[in-house]
């Protein structure tokens, strides 16, 4: 499925298919889409933002376009699930799609005045309230371009691991959904050694005001982890500078806590896949679980599992640079063998170091390196078109690293499968999303407010170093 074509293809749930699911064309999302795009040029960079927005005035068909732009991400987000915790083979991904994948496109759809209610829409054009509730359409009426972080993709994604059906049946399997203020409260030795010392530092300090808080409290049955409050991260901020941890601000202080929060969780789930330690209502203190002890089997597959997580993001990051590379030559032999834009060749690298440095705008390095007109200097320097390249050459080499590790693993015959194959290829596209190009599209598309901190603005900027230090 190519780029556009994601908004008239929707996955959608099969009985009958051995993958659980079908992909289908909406003709009359693509006949939209298309006289929608013939009529609004702008439409490539802002196409969510106006399918949205016509959606929300009671479009059904730009909302069609966008439920079947965001029945992909729902289904790699139940593929990734699976893939993390199914590790016996207890269920797969077709057991989470009935929850979540339950759009066929065949219903015209708008929202009521408040925004929420799903009306359905007859052949005669009269509405009428929807009696089942498409998880597709609720994605999209708590989806706010204007002040999300997240861009659809991501809040799909999150959207979908945060369904209530789904979590209840992982629940069935014992795989506990905690906050992040319950993992840090219940974090162990094992865990914290696996921090860079600052972070050991943050989870030090939430315990000692924190945890020692709930235990006092724990006689008034306090029961779920609520956010940590505006005295207690005073107090926390204090006792961080005592350990030469300086932190500005309140805010500050719980963002850190919370990206220690996500380090934890992942490191659950690569680990163990289920909670390492247990609570004990006597002490009012976690203890680790006596099961995962019982032999050293336990903490080889860790260890194995933990080896193959450091192997595919080294080959990620390593992926990544040959990709920027590879992708930045293609661009300079592209160029140089147009006559049109030859003499601006050699100004490309040069305009990558002004966008990605300097956080130039096209405008502004149109001037600086006399592209002549905007549009010469995008269709020359074209960031967005450079970062989808990258991304393709990026998942496609970390796709053949992969498969290359199952053959010395003696999974030649499983690396063959169809199906583990294309499985594996949705899984990590997912995975360079969430660790590098979700990132990179979001700073991109924040216009004069970027900051351009992501891992891959980062490479670019060393790769632009690297090309003119090997310049004569």
């Amino acid at each position: 499925m190519n780029g556009l074509s994601r908004y008239w293809q929707i996955y959608h749930l099969s009985l009958v298919s051995n993958r659980g699911y079908e992909v289908s064309e909406i003709a009359t999302a693509r006949e939209f889409y298309e006289e929608l795009a013939n009529r609004e040029p702008q439409i490539q960079t802002e196409v969510i933002a106006i399918l949205l927005a016509q959606f929300k005035a009671n479009s059904p068909q730009a909302g069609l376009c966008l439920r079947c732009y965001i029945s992909s991400p729902i289904l790699r987000a139940c593929q990734k699930l699976a893939a993390l915790f199914s590790s016996n083979y207890n269920f797969s991904y077709r057991d989470l799609l009935p929850f979540v994948l339950d759009d066929d496109g065949q219903r015209n759809i708008v929202l009521a005045k408040d925004g929420k209610t799903q009306l359905l829409i007859n052949c005669e054009g009269n509405s009428q309230t929807s009696q089942y509730k498409f998880f597709s359409i609720e994605i999209l009426t708590t989806y706010k371009t204007s002040n999300s972080s997240l861009n659809l993709d991501n809040w799909t994604f999150l959207q979908t691991k945060q369904h209530p059906e789904i979590k209840k049946y992982l629940a069935e399997f014992g795989f506990q959904n905690f906050s992040d203020w319950s993992l840090l409260n219940r974090v162990g030795v094992k865990q914290i050694a696996q921090l860079a010392p600052e972070d050991r530092h943050l989870v030090e300090v939430f315990h000692a005001v924190y945890r020692r808080d709930r235990r006092q409290r724990k006689a008034k049955k306090v029961g779920k982890c609520p956010n940590p409050t505006e005295i207690q991260l005073t107090e926390m901020q204090a006792l961080l500078r005592d350990h030469n941890c300086i932190y500005p601000n309140l805010k500050a202080v719980f963002s850190a806590l919370k990206k220690v929060a996500n380090l934890i969780r992942q490191y659950d789930i690569w680990s163990y896949r289920e909670p390492l330690e247990v609570y004990e209502p006597d002490t009012g203190n976690y203890t680790p679980r006596q099961d995962l002890y019982a032999n050293d089997s336990n903490n080889a597959i860790a260890a194995e599992e933990q080896e193959l997580l450091d192997f595919i993001r080294q080959s990620l990051d390593l992926a990544l640079d040959s990709a920027i590379s590879q992708t930045g030559t293609n661009r300079l032999e592209k160029l140089n063998k147009s006559k049109k834009y030859r003499p601006f060749a050699a100004k490309f690298i040069e305009g990558l170091q002004l966008y990605y440095c300097q956080k130039m705008s096209l405008r502004e390095i149109t001037d600086r390196l006399e592209f002549g007109s905007w549009d010469r200097a995008r269709r020359i320097l074209n960031p967005g078109d450079f970062l989808n390249a990258v991304r393709a050459n990026t998942i496609q080499q970390l796709l053949n690293t992969i498969l290359e590790k199952s053959r010395d693993l003696g999974l030649s015959e499983v690396a063959v499968n169809p199906d583990y194959l294309q499985n594996l290829s949705i899984q990590i596209e997912a995975f360079a999303d969430e660790t590098i190009f979700s990132a990179a599209t979001a700073e991109m598309k924040a216009g004069k407010n970027r900051e351009l901190k992501s891992l891959y603005a980062q490479k670019i900027r060393l790769y632009c170093q690297q090309y003119s230090n090997n310049q004569p």
